[in-house]
This record gives C-alpha cells, structure tokens and sequence, in this order.
C-alpha cells in the first residue's frame, strides 16, 4: 500500500485520550507528521512521534515548539472530572495558557491552534432552542467554568497574536469512549437506566464526526479568531437517544428511574470516596448540576457555513458503528 502523501506536521496534546488517540490515527492515515505530547511517565504514543513535556513548564513548550515547528496544535487534552474548581483549572486553563504563551515566544508563525473546548463553556439551552455562537455565556458547574476560561485565554490575552479556533463539540460518544460506554454496559445487561433525565434533551455526535471538524476548521482561513458547535444537528431527549442504544444491544431492557434526589446522595458519596482515595468519579455534584438542567442542545450552521461541516453520523448509525467497537474489542 502507498503511503498517503505528506499532509503537515501537528502537535497533540491528549493524543492518548478518546477524541485525541482517533486524531492522532486519522491524521496520520492522511500522511501528517503527528508528535504527541506526553507527561513524565506516561506511556509513549502508540502511533507515531511523542515528546515529553510539563505543561506547568512553559519552557519544556518552548523546546518542542522551537525543534518541531509544527503547522498545526491540536490541543484535546483536559479533564472532565474533578471536586473543586482549581482541579479544572489545573487541568483545563493552565495547560492552554502556557501552550499559547510558548507558541508565541517560539513559534508565531504556526498556521493554527485548534482548541476543544465543549459545549457546557456556554451552559444549558432550554427546550426547543438549540444555542447558537452568539448566545450568552454561561456555564453553571466547574469543567464549564473551565472550559470558558481557557477560550477567553485565546480571546482576550492571545487575540490576534496567533491564529487560532475553537470548537466546541456536544456529547462525544463513539470507540473509546467511557462515558457513555456505562449505558452500553447496563443496555448489554438489560437495563436502561435514568438518573432523572428522561425527558431531559441532549445534543450529540460521532467523535468521528467531531476529528474531521477539527482537522477542517484548523486549514480554513474562515475560521481564524472563530468558535464553532459541533453536533449531529437532532437533538433528542435521553429516552429517544438511549432507545437506539438498546436496539443496538439486540437485547429486552428494562426501564429504570431513580429520581435527581438520589443523583445528589450517589453524588455526595462519590466525593466522599474521591477524598478517601483521591481517585475523581463520574458521580460528583458537579455532574449532579449537570445533569438537573433540561437542555444541552446546540446547532451546527455556523461551521457548515464556514467551512463545510456535515456531520457523516446520525445518532443511530454512530450508536451500532460504537456497540460494535466495543463488543469487538471485548469491552462488552
């Protein structure tokens, strides 16, 4: 087979993550030169370069950005789990901030920094009115807080300075996943389960969907200084949406409801454990937050406008192509 013709060099952060690791494969498919950064004993990329860094150490930046000078920084890496604020923003807004400032300092002519950041940067919609990119801005838990505050790195302290793009993708599911994979699990088992969210609804997307709108926007000239939702463009309430995911089982479910009340009890005792074992949890207030609002919905015409998304993925396509991942690869 022919090797793909070379497509640019770009720089990784979260490259072993769930939407990072499938960056770094598809980029590398398309003939890009791919270096992954990595942290002190964590393991090397499983494909292509890696190079040790300490995001707390601009200076370790700098050298990587200096030798490699790459055309594009996809920064993926961050963390949606954690108890207090400072942990995001240990994990979400410092990184972004001192790859930025090593950018600039070694690197300034980089063609683009592709941020992903998330949906919960703007907050919950409400029913029926997707958000749009010139909504209002407001975030109501901690990883939202976060997110926010690492896009207003780029916007109010970077500016013009370096090209930059943000995305900010819904609910990602898809291969790797974990998140999500939990409904999988308990569908295989029979269950469908709802922690007081029935009829709330959500936006999603394929993380397929979510790595070619990232590789897309970071070579458009359209979307320099710009942010983008990116989603399937169907919101569907949790019970529609985690139909498909039963249907994908091939098995009989059974329904099961525990209110919002009981979220904040698991909740509580998931901090309680993370304090014992220092070991974050999905179950967490902040999560509880989360999951109370009755919308997280968006639409996506500003990046089909601006530089050609389509999502290839409905949920139900994507939903069988991740039950089969998984059942394959032995998760299930």
């Amino acid at each position: 087979m022919s090797k793909a013709p070379r497509q640019g060099s770009a720089v990784i952060t979260g490259a072993s993550g769930f939407i990072g690791s499938r960056l770094r494969d598809v980029l590398l498919d398309e003939g890009w030169d791919v270096i992954a950064l990595t942290r002190k004993n964590s393991p090397a990329a499983a494909r292509g370069r890696s190079a040790e860094v300490d995001y707390a150490d601009a200076s370790s930046l700098r050298r990587v950005f200096e030798r490699e000078r790459p055309d594009v920084v996809f920064h993926v890496a961050g963390a949606t789990k954690g108890v207090t604020y400072p942990d995001f923003e240990r994990a979400n807004v410092m990184p972004t901030r001192n790859l930025v400032s090593a950018l600039r300092a070694a690197h300034h002519r980089v063609g683009r920094f592709l941020h992903v950041s998330s949906l919960v940067a703007y907050g919950p919609s409400k029913p029926g009115e997707p958000l749009i990119e010139t909504a209002e801005r407001k975030p109501v838990e901690f990883y939202g807080r976060s997110k926010l505050a690492a896009e207003r790195v780029l916007e109010d302290e970077i500016g013009a300075a370096l090209p930059w793009t943000i995305i900010r993708p819904a609910g990602v599911y898809g291969p790797r996943d974990v998140d999500y994979f939990e409904l999988f699990k308990l569908a295989r088992r029979g269950l469908n389960v709802f922690y007081g969210n029935r009829a709330a609804w959500a936006s999603h997307v394929y993380v397929d969907d979510v790595v070619r709108a990232s590789i897309d926007a970071a070579r458009s000239g359209a979307t320099i200084g710009k942010g983008y939702f990116i989603c399937d463009g169907k919101p569907l309430t949790w019970a529609d949406a985690q139909r498909e995911i039963v249907l994908a089982s091939g098995k009989r479910a059974i329904d099961l409801d525990f209110t919002y009340g009981s979220v904040v009890v698991a909740a509580a005792l998931g901090e309680l454990l993370t304090r014992v074992d220092g070991k974050p949890r999905v179950f967490n207030r902040q999560k509880a937050i989360m999951g109370k609002q009755l919308a997280w919905t968006c639409r996506h015409d500003a990046a089909r406008d601006d530089f050609g998304y389509k999502p290839q993925f409905s949920l139900p396509e994507g939903v069988a192509k991740t039950y089969e991942w998984y059942r394959s690869a032995g998760w299930l």
